[in-house]
Parts: structure tokens; sequence; C-alpha cells
């Protein structure tokens, strides 16, 4: 495999085992598994990255692969809110604006090191179940790395993410139900052998979503903001946040970390339930009743590794009715220009309720992630401002 310099391989999070780079699936311990890295290999000081591209490739040093399958993800811009911040008192506000990925979502950027694992491993059809925006984003990047591919989606899924899994050239099956019913389905249905691209299963994509916190650290002249507030559904974008703001840590560019609070919909809550009980493990959640469909993961696989995040950067987890977070999109679109998608509008209620509970304030930087665009729940949007007669 081509690997860069600095990666090691995957290790195990409990026993610390180290695993060949093409392994999937948890570690013979049960546990998940991660990318591993020499952190003393990288140097990122005196503008060592002045010439590095502007996407998420720039970050290559700590990224596993050399040869990625890439459409030049990340690079997104992380937009000043001062309206925003200063109706939440604040003393900042910005959102991390993931609409600009080439699909639409952040899930690229951990779709496209996690297809590249995948070639690398020669393999020939790739498959995971999705909520909507990983299969149209897996469909993408196997079409360009022009392996055959499969996604299991749940009827709910936004007709945007189905059409496009089909436009991108890859195969798909719509099951009844909600995603962990179109997560058994793979596994019943589809006899073909494949190589995974589910969530933590394939550990680059937490991995590639690292890079967010990157890109927010050298927005701010590599310093930190003090709160990110990131909509939870696998928990991956959570741990991989995490992840990349522990790295920058390691490689001494920062001293210390953000607090990271993981927001979710009340009606689909499970992390927030956990954090609440003070828990080290994630409850399935038994009635979901939330229209945030990339949201409703009733048992997220990165549950205990979003906890984990939360623990170890003092940060929280906050759940926030639908209609809060249907407010807070429109809000961003009529105030600040940004076509927030409803799980990131999640992100933004729950900064406003950690701001009126005193949890953040007038000394706070902080950033909201906006996880997808706005066009991908158009229809959710729109029917919440019929809803106030609009």
């Amino acid at each position: 495999m081509q690997t860069t310099a600095a990666f090691r391989g995957l290790v195990c999070t409990e026993t610390g085992e180290r695993y060949d780079a093409t392994a999937t699936g948890p570690s013979d311990a049960g546990a998940r598994l991660e990318a591993a890295y020499d952190y003393d290999a990288v140097d990122w000081t005196d503008g060592a990255l002045a010439d590095a591209p502007a996407s998420m490739w720039r970050y290559g040093d700590l990224l596993a692969f050399d040869d990625p399958v890439t459409a030049q993800e990340g690079g997104t811009p992380l937009v000043s809110a001062p309206a925003l911040a200063e109706e939440a008192g604040l003393g900042g506000l910005s959102v991390k604006d993931e609409s600009r990925n080439p699909t639409g979502t952040i899930l690229d950027r951990g779709l496209a090191p996690a297809v590249t694992a995948a070639r690398e491993a020669d393999a020939e059809l790739v498959a995971l179940a999705a909520a909507g925006n990983a299969g149209q984003s897996a469909a993408s990047y196997a079409g360009m790395a022009e392996l055959r591919s499969y996604a299991f989606v749940p009827s709910r899924s936004p007709f945007s993410n189905k059409a496009m899994i089909n436009v991108h050239g890859g195969e798909m099956r719509v099951v009844g139900g909600r995603y962990p019913d179109a997560e058994a389905a793979l596994h019943e249905q589809l006899q073909s052998e494949w190589h995974t691209l589910q969530e933590f299963d394939n550990p680059y994509r937490h991995d590639g979503i690292k890079t967010v916190a990157f890109e927010v650290a050298e927005a701010g002249g590599w310093t930190r903001p003090d709160a990110v507030v990131v909509p939870a559904g696998t928990g991956e974008v959570v741990a991989g946040v995490a992840k990349g703001f522990r790295e920058l840590r390691e490689v001494g560019v920062l001293d210390s970390l953000p607090r990271i609070f993981a927001a979710q919909p009340s009606g689909c809550a499970p992390v927030v339930t956990a954090y609440e009980r003070d828990a080290d493990s994630v409850e399935p959640w038994e009635s979901p009743d939330t229209i945030v469909g990339e949201l409703e993961i009733t048992d997220p696989k990165g549950g205990a590794a979003a906890l984990e995040a939360i623990e170890e950067t003092d940060g929280g987890a906050v759940a926030v009715d639908d209609e809060e977070g249907l407010e807070s999109a429109v809000l961003a679109a009529q105030r600040v220009g940004l076509e927030v998608g409803a799980a990131g509008g999640v992100a933004l209620a729950a900064v406003d309720e950690l701001a009126g509970e005193g949890v953040l304030g007038p000394d706070d930087r902080v950033v909201a992630l906006n996880t997808e665009s706005g066009t991908k729940t158009a229809d959710v949007l729109r029917s919440h401002l019929m809803g106030k007669g609009v």
C-alpha cells in the first residue's frame, strides 16, 4: 500500500495491538481501530504548509495514503456569523460550512480515504448502509476509483441522496424502515464479497473527518476556539473532530483542546442521554421521532467514542427539538447567507441552548459545524416555514 511516512498502521484502542492498514471491523478485542501516526515525524511550523493544496490533503502528513482518491474535498470556509453571535450573547460564532464539499457533506472527508483504503486492498466491491449522505458520497468516490459500490438506504432517505447514488454509478437497495433496518439488510442480502465502508468498521472514515479540526485551527492562526458544537449521529464526526484537535496537540501546534459538544435532536438522542446519566456507553434509542434523518441513528457505533471525546475535552451533549433546529437553519440562511442543512441547524440550536444555560458566554469563541448542504433538506426546511404560515 502507498502510505505516508508518518503512518504506522492501525491500532486497537483497547489493547494497543497493531493491525495491518487493510484491516476492517473491530479488533480481536472487540474495540475500534484507529489510524496511528508518528507525530515526531510531522513538522507544521515555519510555513511548512505554504505550498500545500487548498483541500484536506494539505494535511497529508497526518493522513494514511500518498495517492488518495479525491475530488479535492475539504478546504471549506469558516464563516463568521456576528448576528447570530450577538443574539446568543457570545464573544464570537463561526460556522464551519461543510456543505461546500463535493457531494455537499462532511462525510466526503471520510469516504475519500475509506475508498482509497479499499482500492489499496484490491477490493472489487465496496458497500455500506447509510442514512443518505454517506451512500451518495461512497458512490461518488467508488466511481472515481472504478470500484463497484452498493448502498443500502432506508426508505425515508431524501430523494436527492437516492438519485445521486445512481447518478454516480452506485447500486442501491431501498429498505423499508429506518437506518438499523438498512444495516441489517446489508448483512442479510448482499451475498458477494465486499469491502466495508461502514463508519468505524472502516477506521479511515473518522480519521479523514479529523481534518476539519486542522482547518479550524489553521484559519485561526493555529489557535483553537473555546468550543466546537457538532451534530451527532453515528458519532464519527464527534470522534473525528476530537481526534484532529488531539493530534494538533501531539505535533505541538496546540497546547490544549477546545470543549466539544455533541448536538442531537430530542427525538433521537442516545448520546445525550448517556452523557446525562454519566454512562460510558450508549443504550439504543427505543422509539425515534425526528425529522432530521441524518441524525436518526438509534444505536450509534461511535457512541462510546463520542462520549470519550466529550469527557476528554470537558465538553457536553445537548438535545434540541426539531422545530428549534429547523428554525436555526432558516435563520442561518436569512442572516448569514448560509444554506445550512437540518443537521447543521441542530448544532446551531444547541449553541443557543448552551448560551442560554450559561455554559457558553461573552468570553467564548465558538464554532458550529454545518455538516450538510441545505439543499439536501430543502423540503424539510420549507415545510417548517409553511407550518409558520410563510
